[in-house]
């Protein structure tokens, strides 16, 4: 797998942006003012590798033209993520036809765990659809990595074959492809044509070289058969190398398949640490765990996992370390509130190089 070392972005999402309300240290239930941010699953991506890494990335996603969508647009900017491709749907007054999609989210705290309570139904991008985006005109001028993920693809059943689209046209012209399974029960539960959207993602994967999930999330989105006489249980390091095997035995064009492996301990301590398959090897790569990491807000922290590996992969990382760095960006995610990290570059590469959580003055 080889990246482009340049291009106008070096990396396009596609996927979902909504408004996340956040009730602090208290509950959803009995909020009286909420903190608003920005956040989904595959923008999470493009807005960490601008703000923490400083990477040109853009997004491709649609919003309803309100003063929501306003406010949208505004937080994507302030996360220095490109607007380009954004597309206006027309709003009917009311938002029952085309919406922007809201998500109430509050952190959890001790035995509590985080609670997530989406709203977003008929919100204008679930309405994306083939032939929406001028995937020639964009990957023309130069993308470096195409990233997209199951979340989007969920929406309905027009959003998975815009993605399928947009994947081929990405590989076309020489963009890595990077997928997030982001697997969410919520959005599976109310999916109308389930089948069409399984067989997409399948298709997409064809296409793929870099995927983040795991067992579960091959097994639920596109029935990989699992070992018999045990759960699904991705702290067995020889049997998820065994599986991924498996999958990249029917899928030779993925080159890594990576994600994290969590022990919650409560919702304020997490132990963290990562693995990741990689065609041609014939052990995973792995790395130390985090014990036992004090946690303010898990949401969001995969996505940051992501950005990680995709930055230190275009920056020639060995993928070894693109782990490491994976990681140390998770862990730091988790430390802040929001969908996103407020980490520099700086702080990542110094939790990766050792250094302590001392003051610095």
């Amino acid at each position: 797998m080889e990246i482009k070392k340049d291009g106008k972005f070096d990396l396009l999402a596609l996927g979902e942006v909504m408004l996340r309300f956040d009730p602090g240290e208290g509950r959803v239930r009995n909020a009286r003012s909420f903190t608003v941010w920005e956040g989904g699953g595959e923008y999470n991506v493009a807005r960490a590798l601008s703000k923490c890494f400083r990477l040109k990335t853009t997004v491709a996603t649609a919003l309803c033209e309100n003063e929501i969508g306003f406010l949208i647009e505004d937080l994507i900017m302030q996360g220095g993520v490109d607007t380009s491709f954004i597309q206006w749907k027309t709003f009917d007054k009311i938002g029952k036809s085309c919406r922007n999609g809201l998500n109430f989210v509050e952190r959890g705290f001790g035995i509590r765990g985080a609670k997530g309570t989406s709203d977003r139904g008929n919100t204008a991008v679930s309405q994306i659809k083939e032939g929406d985006f001028d995937w020639d005109k964009i990957f023309s001028s130069g993308v470096r990595v195409f990233h997209t993920g199951g979340i989007f693809c969920a929406l309905s059943g027009s959003t998975s074959a815009a993605a399928l689209e947009a994947v081929k046209k990405a590989k076309e012209y020489g963009a890595v492809v990077s997928f997030d399974f982001n697997f969410r029960p919520s959005l599976w539960a109310c999916l109308e044509n389930e089948a069409e959207v399984k067989k997409n993602i399948g298709e997409i994967l064809r296409y793929t070289d870099i995927v983040f999930g795991n067992e579960f999330d091959f097994s639920k989105v596109l029935g990989f058969e699992t070992e018999k006489g045990a759960d699904i249980d991705v702290h067995d390091d020889e049997r998820y190398l065994r599986f991924m095997k498996n999958v990249s035995e029917k899928y030779p064009n993925i080159s890594l398949i990576a994600t994290t492996v969590r022990t919650v301990h409560s919702a304020s301590s997490n132990s963290l640490r990562a693995v990741c398959f990689e065609k041609g090897r014939d052990e995973l790569l792995k790395t130390k765990t985090l014990e036992n990491l004090c946690v303010l807000d898990r949401i969001g922290s995969g996505d940051s996992f992501a950005s990680g590996l995709l930055y230190s992969l275009m920056n020639g990382g060995e993928t070894k370390y693109a782990l490491e760095v994976a990681l140390a960006h998770a862990a730091l995610a988790m430390t802040t509130p929001g969908d996103t990290s407020s980490a520099s570059k700086s702080e990542v590469l110094d939790i990766v190089n050792k250094k302590s959580a001392k003051v610095v003055r």
